[in-house]
This record gives structure tokens, C-alpha cells and sequence, in this order.
């Protein structure tokens, strides 16, 4: 099996059987996204507690590439505080324009194909953006 195929596969596992999916109890930031050009949607609910996020779950609907990606990244940020969640965030950025994420992306690498589908890299980046809404609270009002 070629890594291309490994990754593939990774994706349609995360679209067929996503992680995190349904509504979330106690969700303390809540999203929805809606990807105009494609239909791409997603509610995103996040429970942070300390400055950590402890729980995210997602609903939506979509391409593979989307609801993959939102199913890869609530598994990604679970657990982590606010300054990680916003460093992975970043290096996610930086994989889907094609650049090294400079950090260890775990199942989130499967996606580093979209970048050569610039028509794509909004899909995989939908469920980020949602994420980076949901935070702007958790930041404070001065968004420090």
C-alpha cells in the first residue's frame, strides 16, 4: 500500500465513522460554518474549562474532506490548553498551503495532499475556522 492510499484511506475512515460526532453537553462555545461555494456545513461545540479544552464534538454535513478534517481536529485539540490548541491550529494552516507544519500533525498528515486542490483547501480548513471563532471568547474581551 502506497502512503497516498494509507492516507486516503485515513480520511475515508474519519468521514465514514467521524470522531466526536453529535452535540456536545455543557458546550460552553458553539459555531455553526457554512461553506458557501460547496455546501459544506458544521456546528462546532467545545467545552473549555481553565483554558484547556476538555471535550469537542461536531455535526454537519459535507464533503469527505471536511467532515474528515472536523473529526481528525477534535481529536487533536481534546486536552490541550488554549496557547497548543492555537499552535496546532497554525501548523494545520501552514499544511494545507503546502509548507511543513514544523510539528507532529498525527492523523491530520493524511490531509497534506488537499494543498495540490486549492478548491479543497476550504474544505479541510472549515472546521479550523470554526475552531478559531470558538476561541475568540476563551481569549478574554481583549483577546489576549
Amino acid at each position: 500500500m502506497s502512503l497516498d492510499d494509507l492516507y486516503r484511506e485515513i480520511i475515508l475512515d474519519h468521514y465514514r465513522q467521524p470522531h466526536n460526532f453529535g452535540s456536545l453537553a455543557g458546550a460552553t462555545a458553539t459555531t455553526h460554518l457554512k461553506n458557501p461555494s460547496c455546501g459544506d456545513e458544521i456546528d462546532l461545540e467545545l467545552r473549555v474549562n481553565n483554558g484547556r479544552i476538555e471535550a469537542a464534538a461536531f455535526r454537519g454535513q459535507g464533503c469527505s474532506i471536511s467532515q474528515a478534517s472536523a473529526s481528525m481536529m477534535t481529536d487533536a485539540i481534546r486536552g490541550k490548553t488554549i496557547p497548543e490548541v492555537r499552535e496546532i491550529l497554525a501548523a494545520f494552516r501552514r499544511l494545507m498551503h503546502g509548507n511543513d507544519p514544523q510539528m507532529d500533525l498525527g492523523d491530520l498528515e493524511a490531509l497534506a495532499g488537499v494543498a495540490r486542490f486549492p478548491v479543497r483547501i476550504k474544505c479541510a480548513l472549515l472546521p479550523w475556522e470554526a475552531l478559531e471563532k470558538s476561541l475568540r471568547p476563551a481569549d478574554g474581551p481583549a483577546g489576549k
